[in-house]
């Protein structure tokens, strides 16, 4: 099996003499070359490792091949070609998809390997297969990845629990993704906790969205300035208080399309803000802005809501208040 490596290698290096640099710092299988994972495995070669990958999908499998993946044919193949101690990334959407893959890649691993969940899985789950794996003998490490389609150029944030072992052992990967290999990434605990620091971040990003959302659409509702939010967006963008990455898109998105005609007024939600918010129920912690943001996403589906139709009912029942009849 290492010579079919080697001669795939062999003819990689050949084809493209820059690839991984000419050094190969550590070897990994990738499941899953979605928009995260394709990036996450380019930038990975990139940075000079060898990556194997596995995904249903051969058009991603060719698309990866062209960056210099090396692909599987199943995932036990995956498991096979790589050297022990393994090491698989799973990435991958969470839930069922998650759990099936997890189980199904561990029972061709050996004792001492390790599976690291990048994905956004419930920091529950990730206790409860840590355990599991555990008594396998396998390593179990979950990331929690941010960073989405910018990663490739800019680097992922990861916030990994789990196995500290797991985690020296592999912290070259860790650092090869994020933006440097001193900071953008970090051990945070055991298993769950890097999932859970993945969730609350994505808590905060919903009160934070909603915040710009509001005040943008304040702005434009005062007509009578004739604001240009676009422009007002670019000053913001330099000194000011708020300034950030996602003031940066707000920027970005403004210049494109300055009304946003070209988009419908719906916000679907990842599951991690709803996760927040039971979590802080289950704590008593009070988390009101990110709980408002996270009902805001829920209105923003509703084409007629029933609520504010009963609202406008109630005011002409007790106040005779005029409503606006249905076409």
């Amino acid at each position: 099996m290492h010579e079919r490596r080697q001669r795939l290698y062999d003819r990689l290096v050949t084809r493209d003499e820059n690839f991984g640099r000419g050094k190969i710092e550590m070897e990994m299988g990738m499941i899953g070359l979605g928009r995260m994972g394709g990036n996450m495995a380019q930038r990975l070669i990139n940075g000079g490792h060898r990556i194997f990958a596995f995904d249903p999908s051969q058009e991603a499998l060719k698309a990866a091949a062209q960056h210099g993946v090396i692909g599987a044919s199943s995932l036990v193949d995956l498991v096979e070609q790589l050297p022990p101690p393994r090491a698989i990334w799973v990435m991958v959407p969470a839930g069922a998809a998650t759990e099936d893959t997890i189980k199904s890649v561990a029972g061709a691993m050996a004792p001492g390997d390790a599976i690291i969940d990048g994905g956004n899985s419930n920091y529950k789950d990730s206790v409860r297969r840590a355990a599991s794996l555990a008594e396998r003998g396998l390593q179990f490490l979950d990331a929690g990845t941010s960073g989405g389609i910018w990663g490739l150029a800019e680097g992922y944030s990861m916030m990994v629990g789990g196995d500290p072992e797991a985690f020296r052992r592999l912290e070259p990967i860790f650092q090869t993704l994020a933006p440097a290999n001193d900071k953008g990434y970090g051990y945070v605990g055991p298993a769950g906790s890097g999932h859970f620091v993945k969730m609350v971040h994505n808590g905060i990003e919903y009160g934070m969205m909603q915040a710009f959302a509001e005040g943008f659409e304040l702005m434009k509702a005062k007509e009578e300035f004739g604001l240009d939010l676009a422009n007002i967006s670019e000053i913001w963008r330099y000194g000011s208080v708020v300034r950030s990455w996602l003031l940066d898109l707000i920027a970005a998105s403004l210049k494109e399309d300055p009304g946003l005609e070209s988009l419908q007024a719906y916000v679907d939600d990842s599951g991690e803000g709803r996760w927040t918010v039971e979590e802080s129920i289950e704590l008593a912690v009070p988390v009101p802005v990110i709980t408002a943001s996270l009902q805001a996403r829920f209105r923003s589906r509703q084409d007629e809501p029933f609520g504010v139709k009963l609202l406008a009912a109630m005011r002409n029942q007790f106040g005779g208040h005029a409503v606006k009849a249905a076409n």
